[in-house]
């Protein structure tokens, strides 16, 4: 497993807690944690501490994440993934997903790619 996830704060804690509970290999850090960017850091910045640690951003900000990935982009940028949630599964099947997805994915597959969940139906 080589996937990390930083969940974006307005994630509920619980996806944290349940994703290390089911995989303890699994690295999963939320904004506002030690090391991790701090609560109220602007989007830009968050995918620059990605970008510079390797973590996948988790979140459920449709709107204007693909506008911050772009912008970060066009100035020579890169991120390992956003995995954005979806509203319409319940929060254990996101997290199954989540699971699934770091137990079968390679390092780089999802850079710059933003991942609508479920995407293992689409494999």
């Amino acid at each position: 497993m080589e996937l990390k996830y930083l969940l974006d704060e307005n994630i509920a804690p619980i996806y944290k807690v349940q994703l290390a509970k089911q995989n303890r290999d699994l690295i999963v850090w939320r904004v506002g944690d030690p090391n991790s960017p701090k609560i109220g850091t602007l989007d830009p910045d968050i995918l620059t501490w990605c970008e510079k640690l390797g973590f996948i951003l988790v979140t459920n900000n449709r709107a204007s994440m693909p506008v911050h990935l772009v912008d970060h982009i066009n100035v020579g940028g890169h991120i390992p993934g956003i995995f954005i949630l979806n509203p319409k599964l319940s929060i254990g099947a996101n997290i199954e997903e989540l699971i699934f997805l770091a137990e079968v994915s390679f390092r780089d597959e999802y850079q710059d790619q933003i991942i609508h969940l479920p995407y293992s139906y689409l494999l």
